[in-house]
């Protein structure tokens, strides 16, 4: 099975935001959302400032199911 890359928090929220995301912050989570999702993505980076491996692929899922990647690859065209 394929294995994620761990990426850190920080580069993880860039990408968020890059793709449209609206953010807010309580303590150190980090609640993302966007209109047109019906998911709402929380990260809480580990200690070693690296995002844990199951909010990855969260943020890989949703990005997948809606298409966003298209939405990043198209704004680069």
């Amino acid at each position: 099975m394929y294995k994620l890359k761990r990426i850190s928090g920080k580069e993880t929220i860039r990408r968020l935001e890059k793709l449209g995301f609206s953010a807010r912050t309580k303590g150190d989570h980090h609640i993302f959302f966007k209109e047109e999702i019906e998911e709402i993505i929380n990260l809480q980076p580990l200690g070693d400032g690296k995002a844990k491996a199951y909010q990855v692929k969260q943020v890989r899922t949703i990005i997948l199911k809606y298409k966003l990647h298209q939405e990043v690859y198209n704004a680069k065209v």
